[in-house]
């Protein structure tokens, strides 16, 4: 989602009842909202838009709501999972974060609980990590997420793109070494496309990028981390640039 666009979500569950109430209640709130009776048609929808929050029934007939929200994770890592079920309970919620979920929403819904659920997954810094390391992006991901992020994934210079241009990021890091492509070449997309974004450069071929980061940084990156992370110093930098981001976006054009 693009700041200033309305938020969209994406409503699924097979009764019909609960999936067009909560579709019209939000709608009327504002939210832009699609809804689906199942996960095949959920993920069909997930293929051509671009979701801020997903609110997905657990029980449903022939792909319950985990085995969705783990396909819908592959597709839109940024998207927030909410699952919505009338068994919640410590082991489900436990196997629920494990995969991915951000919240498990105990039905019949609060609706007071979930309104300020959305208006919290929606406050959240939004964060683009460029790597081709899959492995890598997964455990940041996951690292991320409980730390409050929205993390979106790309793992060459292609998919970088794609997501500059569907989102406005707070932070965007960027790996030096990518197929197709390298860090500076992600840079400036970032200078074209999000140029409010802050950047954190990330590598672990030193000392072959050590003159290209501190030219990037002469251009204006943010910061620099090194492989193998020091997991609390990173934390900490996401932090401060996403703050960073945050009263850059709310100052006063000069």
């Amino acid at each position: 989602m693009s700041r200033g666009e309305s938020p969209r979500i994406l409503v699924v569950d097979d009764d019909a009842d609960i999936r067009e109430n909560l579709r019209d209640i939000l709608g009327d709130l504002g939210y832009e909202v699609n809804a689906a009776a199942d996960g095949p048609s959920a993920l069909e929808l997930v293929k051509k838009n671009a979701y801020d929050v997903a609110l997905l029934d657990f029980k449903m007939p022939g792909m319950d709501g985990l085995t969705l929200l783990r396909e819908i994770k592959k597709r839109s890592a940024g998207t927030v999972s909410v699952l919505v079920t009338a068994l919640a309970g410590p082991s489900l919620n436990a196997e629920a974060m494990s995969a991915g979920t951000w919240k498990v929403l105990a039905k019949p819904v609060d609706f007071s609980l979930l309104l300020s659920l959305l208006r919290e997954a929606l406050d959240q810094p939004l964060v683009l990590l460029v790597d081709d390391d899959r492995d890598l992006c997964e455990n940041l991901w996951d690292l991320f997420r409980e730390r409050g992020f929205r993390v979106f994934l790309a793992h060459d210079l292609s998919d970088a793109a794609e997501r500059l241009r569907e989102s406005s990021f707070d932070v965007v890091l960027i790996d030096m070494r990518l197929p197709g492509g390298d860090g500076s070449e992600v840079f400036e997309l970032v200078r074209a496309t999000n140029p409010q974004s802050r950047t954190l450069l990330i590598t672990g071929k030193r000392p072959d990028t050590d003159a290209q980061i501190a030219q990037l940084l002469d251009e204006g990156a943010d910061a620099v981390h090194y492989k193998p992370f020091q997991m609390p110093a990173l934390i900490d930098t996401l932090k401060q640039l996403a703050a960073a981001r945050e009263r850059r976006s709310t100052e006063p054009s000069p």
